[in-house]
Formats: structure tokens, sequence, C-alpha cells
């Protein structure tokens, strides 16, 4: 298995680098949904004749689909944003937040999606686009998915449409690569730093698709330290 972080890790790198070299995290956000963009305009085949529709959850991964959102949106494709929560929400996740009121400065729709029959109604207009980017659940998950993520996931794996997931596709474990109930099974993952141990355990390597690991920012040193103490 190549190198790869857990849950553990990934937390211990995003604290130091917040806490220890002063990087704010809207800053580490920004660079991670900057990626994500790049990585999905690459699947299509005329962007700017394309509709995308970024599904984003209300903690970090949401926030870096806002990102993205806001970068596809800038080189002329057409984006459908959705919310798996209310907006008022956000304001409790304050880097997602920040990207979200920059959405709605532009007079981007996000579309609110709380429930399994909100799930039902958004159906046609996620059947219609040409890619979904998944931004709904992160790395920080490890238990069963719920209502309404567990519709809009199995909505999404029975579209027909290529999803990009953000970091990990949601529902997948972290470590283990288990199926927590139900994942995204996506055609691209763009993972941050390095790729994640569930990637390549259990059933992970049947959800992530290509691979791609990008670079968000994080000192060199600090990704060096983990390995040192792994290898100790």
């Amino acid at each position: 298995m190549p190198r790869a972080l857990t849950r553990e890790e990934i937390r211990r790198l995003d604290r130091k680098a917040i806490e220890e070299y002063g990087i704010p995290g809207v800053v580490l956000m920004e660079n991670a949904g900057r990626r994500v963009a790049e990585e999905a305009v690459k699947m299509l085949k005329s962007p700017r004749e394309s509709r995308v529709a970024v599904l984003c959850g209300k903690g970090n991964n949401g926030g870096d689909g806002f990102v993205a959102a806001r970068h596809l949106y800038n080189q002329g494709v057409k984006v459908d944003v959705y919310l798996l929560s209310r907006i008022a929400e956000l304001a409790f996740s304050p880097d997602a937040w920040t990207h979200l009121r920059v959405l709605l400065k532009m007079d981007l729709e996000v579309k609110e999606v709380c429930t399994a029959e909100e799930v039902k109604r958004i159906l046609p207009e996620l059947e219609d686009c040409d890619l979904m980017v998944d931004g709904l659940l992160g790395t920080g998950l490890s238990g069963e998915v719920k209502e309404p993520y567990k519709a809009l996931i199995e909505a999404m794996n029975s579209s027909g449409v290529p999803i990009l997931s953000i970091d990990i596709p949601s529902g997948l474990d972290c470590n283990e690569g288990r199926v927590l109930g139900v994942a995204v099974r996506a055609k691209k993952t763009v993972t941050f730093v390095l790729p994640k141990v569930g990637f390549f355990q259990g059933e992970g390597p049947k959800y992530v698709g290509e691979l791609i690991t990008a670079d968000i920012g994080i000192p060199r040193e600090l990704v060096e330290g983990l390995e040192e103490v792994q290898e100790a």
C-alpha cells in the first residue's frame, strides 16, 4: 500500500497547519476547492455547455464544494449547488460559512435539501446534469450514513451521471474502507495531501475511481514528520 493517512493523522496535520503554522483553515479550503474545480473541468467535454451539480454537506467537505462551485461558475460552467442543511446552520462552521456567503453574494442559488422527500424532488435536476461533485461527507465519518444523505447517495449512484468526490467518497470509512451503509461510487476522487488508508482496504478500491492527490499548501515538513513517526 502506498503512503496513506489515517483519520487521526489528517486531524493532526490540519490542526498543526492551522495552529502552529498559522495557515487559516479558510485558505486551505480555498486551495482544496480550486483543485477540485480544476479536475472537474477535465471531466467535461464542453465546460461552457455543461451543467454541474455540486452537493454539499454542512462540514468542511461542503465548504470545499462551495469553493469548487465558485471556480466552476467563473469558468462559465452552469452550476447548481445543493446543501444538505438549512443555510443558517452553516454559521456554526465558520470556514464553510465564509465561502457560502461568497456564493450568496454572487447571487448563486443554494438549494436546501433537508429530507428524503426533498431529495426525490431534485432527482430530475440531478439526472439532467453532466457531472456531480460529491462534497457531502468527509473523513471524519465513522457511523452509518443517515437520511437525507442516504437517499441522496443512492440516487447519485443510480443516476448514471459521473461523480467526482472531494477528498473521500461520501460514506466510505477513512481507516478501514468499509461502506457505512451506503457510499458514493466515484469516477474520480480528488484527495488532499496524501491518499487515505481506506482507499486500499476493504471495499475502498471499488468506490474511489481514478485517484488524484492534490497539494493544498500543508507544509512539507509536517507530512514528513508523520512519515518519520510511522517508520519509528
